[in-house]
């Protein structure tokens, strides 16, 4: 029996004082490469990010001039930089993950393709050891000219982890030794009394660190806590929260601004100020953690859920629709948790990390590896372009931190799994079918997990030490096993959880109590010796603290560690019309031919539907999918957060005329979706910001077109139109003129009527009954404006 104790709830382990002391942090990560996974839901993971993903990012590297502008900045070949001026940190990103994979599993021709780009990337650089495609190409005379904005240091920081991982995998220098001599460079150029202003973007300082770890020179280490300190010294222009620029560091308390930055600057605090020994660069993490996990992180591990800015909200600032929740966000969560983890040696921050890697980090990965979430609402109405332009993953973005991210992060998973602490305790983290031989400082012990994780909550780990030895093991048991639920206290669950976590250890029954979220066992180990962890895993209802307005009167389903979704494809095309009562019991399936294998939870729901001029309430069986797998059968209505009473559900809108159109027009900007002008929503201004929308931007002072096309000829007599204008923000402008055209028999008929042009109203258009195929607006935008429609109705 595994028992809690009363301080198990609370963060413990060293303070920032005693920690200060330590050369290092308290638990040591095992590397990746001690740990093979041996079956189940990582290894088939693994082996579609070697066979898929790593190839889907080299080709769009290769496809978009990420790799070209190396070429092009070496001689090698003629031509200007392409794409955004930090697009070197993508390839930097994928060197580094496809190293991680080499470590793991050989694979010739990836390695050929490493060596290839490397070369690439070292021929880049130039004399003085300056390495940067887009002031090389584009701007050879603005080096370090604008620190806030352009993202040299953040590239840079890349390169230094892909670096260390190249090494690290292959033995091989090349790609190191540009790295160091990069890192010289910068050296000579920042530091007290040369140039003293931080990155826009962090990230530089862990790269430092990695890099300091891997060559030994204290300097890196130097020249990162640098970097730290000159955030919000008043003796420079300071740039705002945003970037994490408006107090010292040692002063920091609330995290602010962009999130990924953010979390990058907590992870490089930690690892500086372990490195260092300096207090107060540790002693803000509690209290940045807290506000984080208890008052900003979705229940999916996302944060960061303002689209403006990609940054961190308010307290308890939660939208579910609209939140952004971006990828690269969970994946800086789960990093910096990582490194807490290891800090105060307690299992809170491993369980966070879990809830990235089970959904706020894999969702952003398709099922095939090969397309790509970046910003990732827990709330989808089927129409809204969400994802940069798009209602479904894309294989690619402009802008591509997410993908590159993925990549590198996938692999590095397997360095979550166990770690050692300076007593010889082995400390298992995360749960996957694996082994790893681990050295705690006392002797080799072999490790052999057993487990269809996180399907099935039995765990088996096999220990072998290469003869009898004391020493201690400790298991993580979550938070959600232990039914403390969340670290933070921003969730609980609203029912009972099953009692009875069990160890055992060789088939009999052990007590061990529960200290900073690890059961614990020392004894003689020999080899042979096997603990067996069983935790238990109903599918249970979560509710968020009442401050989440988004999330009142709702519940989410959790098993596990995996946060559960429902999705229109499971029932008749529709998610948002269905509450889910508190007294419907809830039930797990395994599905083995359902998105690559998964379970799914089923229970009796109700949907409010609307039948001819009725609205009726039906009992339907709702089925929920892990969140993780959503949108891999198309794009449809999803949502984690059910409302518990029908009463809080609305009808779906009947069906008019509009809404059964197919709607097209003459340019639809990346950013919206021409299927919004039929899809309903009735604007609440012209500069709504709230609903999807179409726009003809960048177009302006054009001619333009939006169309309805119907199935069969249609009656109509009359049209109204809702037009986009965002004045006062942007340079959408109602459209100076506009008129109707009906296609019949083939030809585009003009429309006689009385067109008038309003903001803030429907613009309504009567004329003389026709049978069309198609109807188009036709709009002449202002000079130097573009313009858009909100919605568009359709009268017989």
């Amino acid at each position: 029996m595994v028992r809690a104790m009363a301080a198990s709830v609370v963060i413990c382990g060293a303070t920032a004082g005693a920690v200060a002391q330590d050369s290092g942090y308290r638990l040591r990560a095992a590397p990746a490469s001690a740990v093979t996974l041996t079956d189940g839901f990582w290894r088939d993971r693994l082996e579609r990010t070697s066979d898929e993903t790593i190839w889907a990012c080299i080709e769009q590297c290769a496809q978009t001039g990420r790799l070209a502008n190396f070429a092009r900045a070496a001689g090698i070949e003629k031509g200007p930089h392409e794409g955004y001026f930090f697009n070197d940190s993508d390839v930097y990103k994928v060197i580094e993950g496809a190293s991680r994979l080499l470590q793991i599993r050989p694979d010739a021709k990836l390695r050929a393709e490493v060596d290839r780009i490397v070369r690439l990337i070292g021929a880049a650089q130039q004399d003085d050891g300056y390495l940067n495609t887009y002031y090389t190409l584009a701007e050879p005379g603005g080096r370090w000219t604008n620190l806030k904005d352009m993202h040299e240091l953040y590239c840079a920081g890349h390169l230094f982890e892909a670096a260390c991982a190249h090494f690290e995998a292959t033995g091989e220098r090349s790609l190191l030794d540009v790295a160091i001599r990069f890192a010289d460079h910068i050296d000579s150029v920042f530091g007290p009394d040369r140039l003293e202003e931080p990155p826009g973007h962090e990230e530089i300082e862990i790269g430092l660190v990695r890099l300091a770890q891997v060559t030994g020179e204290a300097r890196y280490v130097r020249l990162a806590e640098f970097f730290l300190d000159l955030r919000g010294r008043d003796d420079r222009d300071l740039r705002g929260e945003y970037q994490q620029d408006h107090l010292p560091v040692i002063h920091q308390r609330e995290a602010v601004g962009h999130a990924v930055r953010a979390c990058y600057l907590y992870g490089g605090m930690a690892d500086v100020g372990v490195a260092t020994g300096r207090r107060d660069l540790l002693a803000p993490l509690d209290d940045l953690w807290a506000d984080v996990v208890g008052r900003k992180m979705y229940v999916t591990g996302g944060v960061g859920a303002n689209r403006a800015g990609e940054a961190f909200g308010g307290p308890y600032e939660l939208p579910n629709e609209s939140a952004y929740a971006e990828t690269c966000a969970a994946i800086g969560l789960a990093l910096w948790a990582d490194r807490m983890n290891r800090l105060h040696a307690d299992g809170s921050y491993a369980d966070i990390v879990e809830r990235v890697m089970f959904n706020g980090f894999l969702v952003g990965v398709s099922q095939d590896g090969r397309g790509f979430f970046y910003p990732n609402p827990l709330r989808c109405d089927g129409l809204t372009p969400f994802n940069h332009g798009s209602a479904e993953r894309s294989p690619w973005f402009a802008c591509a931190c997410c993908p590159s991210n993925d990549v590198r992060f996938l692999p590095e998973i397997l360095g979550f799994m166990y770690a050692t602490g300076d007593d010889g305790t082995i400390v298992v983290n995360q749960f996957a079918a694996s082994e790893a031989t681990i050295d705690a400082g006392l002797g080799p012990v072999r490790l052999r997990q057993t487990t269809e994780y996180p399907w099935d909550g039995r765990v088996r780990v096999e220990l072998t030490p290469r003869a009898p030895r004391d020493f201690a093991v400790r298991l993580r048991v979550p938070g959600w096993a232990r039914g403390d639920g969340f670290a933070g206290g921003l969730y609980r669950f609203a029912d009972e959880g099953e009692e009875g976590v069990r160890l055992t250890l060789n088939g009999d029954l052990v007590e061990a109590p529960i200290d900073c979220g690890y059961a614990e066992i020392r004894r003689m180990w020999r080899p042979g010796d096997t603990l067996e962890l069983v935790l238990p895993m109903p599918a249970r209802r979560v509710v968020a603290r009442s401050e989440v307005e988004a999330c009142r009167g709702c519940v989410a389903i959790e098993r596990g560690p995996i946060v559960y979704c429902i999705e229109g494809v499971d029932h008749d095309g529709r998610a948002l019309n269905i509450a889910l009562p508190g007294d419907s019991s809830l039930t797990a399936t395994r599905r083995p031919d359902l998105l690559g294998g998964v379970s799914v939870i089923r229970g009796p729901g109700i949907a409010r539907k609307r039948e001819g001029g009725a609205i009726l309430d039906q009992r339907v069986e709702l089925t929920a999918i892990p969140y993780f797998a959503w949108n891999n059968r198309g794009p449809g209505e999803m949502a984690i957060w059910i409302p518990a009473s029908v009463d809080a559900v609305s009808a779906p809108p009947a069906s008019t005329i509009a809404s059964c159109a197919v709607p097209s027009a003459s340019h639809t900007w990346s950013a919206d979706s021409v299927r919004a002008i039929n899809d309903q929503k009735v604007p609440r201004s012209s500069g709504d910001h709230s609903i999807p929308r179409h726009t003809w931007w960048p177009h302006r002072g054009s001619r333009e077109w939006a169309q309805l096309s119907f199935e069969t000829p249609t009656s109509v007599s009359a049209v109204s139109v809702y037009w986009f204008d965002d004045s006062g923000a942007g340079y959408c402008r109602v459209p100076g003129a506009w008129r109707l055209l009906g296609l019949r028999d083939g030809q585009w008929r003009a429309i006689d009527a009385n067109y008038p042009v309003a903001r803030d109203a429907p613009c309504d258009a009567r004329f003389d009954s026709i049978i069309v195929d198609a109807l188009r607006v036709e709009v002449d935008l202002q000079e130097g404006y573009s313009g858009g429609i909100l919605e568009w109705e359709v009268l017989p």
